[in-house]
């Protein structure tokens, strides 16, 4: 929705909304294994391993408000394509909301993450048959490649564009978004780490994204039919996010339109249902067996969970009522975890980095920010329209504040970074060799992780094998 909409308005050049992703996809490969061998539930604890309860405590509420937000935008942006798919009287977007809610939070509270794993694995497939299913009904509609063409101007077909908003220091900073907040996403543990080996969550996460960027190349197509079907007809759309919408209404026949319905609905409540569970583990494991209630029976501890994920699944819909612009709204879920990813990455990668700096740089980052946009708009938001140049500030005074604060102040308790790296070191699919032995070194199979203490490169040590 979001995509088809930003094409439809500005351009093809739009496409690195979702493109800066293909330009990290790589690393993922290199990322994944962080954390299977932290073996931790949440990344909240991986961050009380790293740095402390009270760096958890902040980063569990960062996540709590970013599967809130993250739920809103997207059933928002499902609303919006089936209220205009219907007719856009039939239904309104915030109907269809509720609707979709109603339906994830019963097979998410009764049936977990293994409910959520299944209706991801059916949606996989559907949303490749949404991503394409347009585009043959919507080419003929427009007279083919050659009616684009003549429709739209020049700079609607560049890959990047002064026009379009799009210019290459912009997706460099898309890229930069996408790389460090991927890392303090925390639905990235239950994603890579939850396979029966280290090498699934691998494939699962590099792969399967990268096939995720192959259908986004259907999303912008999308638009562009669009944005050329409102020229020929001379109607204009009543937002640029109705596009999709729009095509799902004229390009498909009843029947199809149904099915397009279904993946839409499969592909949104899939994901809302896996951030429902990881918010009630969240919330269970890093803040109410921490602060509330340490004993726990696993009957209580599960109930506690489906009851915190269905609470916070409200506040949720709440958020979706007040989103305009989902494009935006997806932009700003990403550049907080960003931020919040200054820590994670950061972390990971330097031993010396100690919780003063990490709070230091998750503070500067964000009020950086706020502070830079209010001066510019005059208005105090919280969704501001996402922009490279204040990114960017804020994005190197956190990591500046990361590294002056770490090297200024105490380090951690060398025994507590030990124990972590150790972990990191190990490798997570081999048993160990005896009761009360660590598992193997990873080093021993040539599994060694590259992106892990990046001074240790400087060491011999670590290019032995």
């Amino acid at each position: 929705v979001a995509q088809a909409g930003a094409v439809s308005e500005f351009g093809f050049a739009t496409i690195w909304y979702q493109w800066k992703n293909m330009l990290i996809t790589p690393f993922y490969w290199l990322l994944a294994p962080w954390y299977r061998r932290s073996e931790r539930t949440t990344i909240g604890e991986m961050v009380e391993d790293r740095y402390g309860r009270r760096l958890a405590m902040v980063y569990t509420l960062f996540a709590i408000a970013y599967f809130v937000f993250n739920q809103g935008a997207m059933l928002k942006g499902a609303g919006k394509a089936i209220s205009v798919a219907t007719g856009g009287q039939a239904v309104s977007p915030n109907e269809v909301v509720f609707a979709m809610t109603a339906a994830f939070i019963v097979y998410s509270f009764f049936g977990g993450l293994v409910a959520s794993a299944y209706t991801d694995f059916v949606q996989s497939f559907l949303i490749i048959v949404l991503s394409v299913m347009l585009l043959p009904a919507g080419l003929s509609r427009v007279g083919g490649f050659a009616g684009l063409h003549e429709s739209l101007p020049p700079h609607f077909f560049t890959l990047y564009s002064e026009v379009s908003g799009l210019t290459v220091f912009t997706i460099a900073m898309l890229a930069v978004n996408g790389i460090v907040g991927i890392v303090a996403q925390p639905h990235m543990l239950s994603l890579s780490a939850t396979g029966n080996t280290e090498r699934a969550g691998r494939v699962g996460q590099t792969y399967g994204t990268f096939v995720k960027r192959l259908c986004t190349v259907g999303w912008a197509l999308t638009g562009l039919i669009v944005a050329a079907l409102v020229v020929q007809q001379g109607t204009p759309l009543p937002e640029g996010e109705a596009a999709f919408g729009f095509a799902c209404r004229e390009f498909l026949a009843p029947g199809l339109t149904g099915l397009m319905i279904a993946c839409i609905l499969a592909a949104n409540m899939s994901t809302c249902s896996n951030f429902m569970v990881n918010t009630g583990a969240l919330f269970t494991k890093n803040f109410y067996r921490k602060y509330v209630r340490k004993e726990t029976t696993d009957r209580q501890t599960l109930w506690i969970g489906r009851i915190s994920g269905f609470g916070l699944t409200l506040l949720g819909i709440l958020f979706s009522l007040t989103v305009k612009n989902v494009l935006h709204a997806f932009l700003f879920t990403e550049t907080i975890a960003a931020f919040m990813g200054i820590t994670v990455l950061g972390g990971i990668l330097w031993k010396r980095a100690n919780r003063l700096g990490a709070l230091t740089a998750v503070i500067s980052s964000f009020g950086l920010y706020y502070l830079i946009n209010y001066l510019e708009t005059g208005r105090l938001l919280l969704v501001y329209k996402w922009k490279p140049g204040p990114f960017g500030i804020a994005m190197a005074a956190g990591f500046a504040a990361f590294f002056l604060f770490s090297l200024a102040s105490r380090p951690e308790s060398p025994e507590k970074i030990e124990r972590f790296f150790d972990n990191m070191s190990r490798a997570s699919d081999e048993p160990p060799s005896g009761a009360g032995q660590p598992k193997p070194l990873a080093a021993a199979s040539g599994k060694e992780l590259i992106m892990l203490d990046l001074p240790g490169w400087f060491r011999a040590e670590r290019w032995k094998g």
